[in-house]
């Protein structure tokens, strides 16, 4: 049974663009749909997580994170009553926006664009999904409606001022009322983002060997969950006590992040999925107890994982790769791409200029930034070793 404050399929806000819904799926539902199919979508396949993309195959990709969220999402939504497929395509998109090399390639960009308007990933997905995708007759991006969108646009919370510069354009011509927190729904998949990358981040850097399960040991929540494996079956070989405690770590979680939003619901008693915006406070949370300990866990991670020498080190190189692509496409954009050329003649001034080559440098692979970069430079940069988080 549906909460009364879940969000409603049947009364949706609509599209920017009136269109015939589908008969036998719900418009999120086919939000959904078109995510998957969507171009950006299959490149997150070759895009890092935590680990440059080409590193190994069992590290995680921002593919396999984002499938890893969505799983998360929808448990957490059925146990509220929410709309699950609503949930699942925010939980999806989430990632869209991001660039190659992570945060380290963010960062490169948004320092790029700084005096053109800045450079933000949720932004970045909003323009992708709006505008960037061209592949239906009549309209650019993925014509989502207004609750997909708005939880693309603010599931981490309401959006303050400045507001980035590629969401304020879409937001001037269908206000996703930027200000206010987003869904129950846009929430659970922010949640679940922090749920997905603390677990698998730790199990990807004992695969990377940046530490070892004795020092997680000394970590609350992680240290108990080894002890209970420890104690439950003692002997178990390395690589499954290493799974079935880290199993546990995701349980503890996600059961602390039901708990804690059942408590705030029960506080606020919501009625309708406006008093979830208008509750002036994240609904989805962990509980405060948690939470302390959690961030012992992220500290640990920063200084051990996102942090250790040789991923110092991959910052310094992806980041040449970008800050040296920029200025080559910015001053000779004839080399972008001929379906790319319409956007530049169409350019009005150095900043949408910039603008299309932030577009397209956001929008490659790991593996084709770093071969675009050898083709038009000469130099092909060695990237070896671990590389930096993504969350």
């Amino acid at each position: 049974m549906a909460a009364p404050f879940a969000c409603d399929p049947g009364t949706t806000r609509g599209r920017l663009f009136a269109e015939e819904e589908s008969a036998h799926r719900s418009p999120f539902q086919r939000d959904r749909d078109r995510i998957i199919h969507s171009s950006a979508f299959r490149r997150l396949k070759h895009k890092t997580q935590v680990f440059v993309e080409h590193e190994g195959d069992y590290f995680r990709t921002r593919l396999t994170h984002s499938i890893e969220v969505a799983q998360v999402a929808r448990t957490i939504a059925k146990c509220f009553g929410l709309d699950e497929e609503l949930t699942e395509a925010v939980a999806l998109a989430h990632d869209l926006g991001h660039t190659p090399f992570g945060h380290t390639g963010e960062d490169a960009l948004a320092a790029l664009m700084a005096p053109y308007g800045g450079f933000d990933h949720n932004a970045q997905a909003i323009r992708i999904v709006t505008s960037l995708e061209r592949h239906y007759a009549e309209w650019d991006g993925l014509n989502l409606a207004w609750e997909t969108l708005e939880g693309i646009a603010k599931h981490n919370g309401p959006v303050g001022d400045p507001v980035p510069v590629a969401l304020a354009e879409y937001d001037a011509r269908h206000d996703l009322e930027l200000h206010s927190h987003a869904s129950a729904e846009a929430q659970i998949a922010a949640l679940s983002d922090d749920i997905a990358y603390n677990n698998h981040d730790i199990h990807d850097g004992l695969r990377a060997k940046l530490f070892t399960t004795e020092d997680l040991m000394e970590l609350p929540i992680v240290g108990d969950c080894f002890r209970e494996v420890d104690t439950a079956y003692p002997g178990l070989d390395p690589y499954r006590r290493r799974h079935e405690a880290l199993r546990r770590f995701f349980g503890v979680l996600v059961e602390d992040v039901i708990a804690a939003t059942r408590a705030n619901l029960d506080d606020l008693a919501p009625q309708t999925a406006a008093d979830i915006r208008g509750a002036g406070r994240m609904m989805v949370r962990f509980s405060p107890a948690l939470w302390a300990d959690l961030k012992q866990v992220r500290s640990f991670l920063f200084t051990r994982m996102y942090r250790a020498p040789s991923v110092v080190e991959m910052r310094t190189q992806v980041t040449e790769v970008v800050n040296e692509l920029f200025p080559i496409f910015l001053s000779t954009p004839g080399h972008l791409p001929r379906q790319w050329q319409g956007d530049v003649a169409r350019a009005g001034d150095e900043a949408q200029l910039a603008r299309i080559v932030a577009d397209y440098i956001a929008g490659m692979t790991d593996r084709f930034a770093l071969k675009t970069h050898a083709d038009l430079t000469g130099r092909r940069v060695s990237i070896a070793g671990e590389f930096t988080n993504g969350s």
